[in-house]
């Protein structure tokens, strides 16, 4: 009886995990983890359950999706690639090569370039997707991170670290159109609907620049500081702006929250505790839940949009980096 039993959980577990037999899930929630080498996946119909450990290559940090959804792009960082995972086989099929120290990557609209910031060789690179091979490569500042290609893939983005610049990048010839003083430590961008405006997080500063994207200069700052905390505890990394381009969500970092931002009137609308070291954010498709990754809790948290309160928290790998949805 009792093997009976084992066999019937079994059969309903696989029912349950993403996989060959789940070829058509949608909804899924995957997100890297650095330090544990992983991929962690939950389901928000089994109440954001962990339903699957998919094994990476080293240091995953960022991700994308190809055009099918089916394969997920992962910049891993030790092992100086861009992994390639097939979620319905639940592992690592392939991978991109020779991809120095990658930290952020994008894109292009087409899928025929990717664009790859290179820590520790100060420069982006352009990658052939069908040869594979690197075709262009750009000097940046020190410590290149985040990366945004702009409509009609005509710039390509970059934020410096170590150098306090944004350089903007023609997306056809690859040459530098403009080095772009911002606050201390620029890591990630959102530009919002219209085009008109690219929002760069400065780590160190406690603020984000709103950079004007046909002047391009900074023409705005909007700064931070949750209650119950020093300025320099205030850390913003990741951030978006929703489709109507009326609100922002900024991960500010060891602060712990993510700041809610009226983006017309440049207010923060809400701090909405999240949990330790809070970093990469996502929103679902209509937008009525944001996932954001704690780096130093190993956790995720769940944010409903429309009440702006922390719902739950799901335990996930060590160094959670970034957030993908599979819809």
């Amino acid at each position: 009886m009792a093997n009976r039993w084992t066999a019937v959980a079994l059969a309903l577990t696989a029912l349950l995990l993403p996989g060959p037999g789940r070829a058509g899930a949608q909804g899924l929630v995957y997100v890297s983890n650095e330090k544990s080498d992983t991929i962690s996946v939950l389901d928000p119909a089994q109440d954001h359950r962990l339903v699957a450990t998919i094994e990476a290559c080293g240091r995953p940090r960022d991700m994308e999706w190809d055009p099918t959804k089916r394969f997920l792009y992962v910049a891993c960082a030790d092992d100086n690639e861009i992994g390639i995972i097939d979620v319905e086989k639940g592992e690592q099929v392939d991978a991109i090569p020779y991809i120095e120290e990658p930290e952020a990557f994008e894109f292009d609209h087409a899928f025929k370039r990717l664009f790859v910031s290179n820590e520790e060789d100060a420069a982006l690179s352009v990658v052939d997707l069908e040869s594979r091979e690197v075709i262009a490569w750009v000097e940046t500042g020190e410590e290149p991170e985040g990366v945004l290609v702009t409509p009609g893939d005509r710039q390509i983005w970059v934020t410096s670290e170590a150098s306090n610049l944004v350089h903007v990048i023609d997306g056809e010839t690859y040459e530098v159109l403009a080095d772009i003083p911002v606050g201390t430590r620029p890591r990630r961008f959102a530009m919002t609907p219209d085009g008109r405006e690219v929002w760069v997080s400065a780590e160190l500063a406690g603020r984000v620049d709103i950079i004007s994207t046909e002047t391009l200069e900074v023409i705005d700052s909007i700064a931070f500081l949750p209650r119950g905390f020093r300025p320099e505890q205030v850390t913003p990394v990741d951030l978006l702006i929703t489709r109507d381009g009326k609100r922002a969500y900024v991960a500010l970092g060891r602060a712990n929250h993510v700041a809610v931002v009226d983006v017309e009137k440049r207010q923060v609308i809400k701090y909405i505790l999240a949990g330790n070291r809070v970093w990469g954010l996502t929103l679902t498709k209509d937008e009525k839940i944001l996932y954001a990754a704690n780096g130093l809790s190993d956790d995720v948290s769940i944010i409903d949009t429309e009440t702006l309160t922390n719902i739950k928290s799901v335990p996930v790998g060590q160094i959670p980096y970034k957030v993908l949805i599979r819809e």
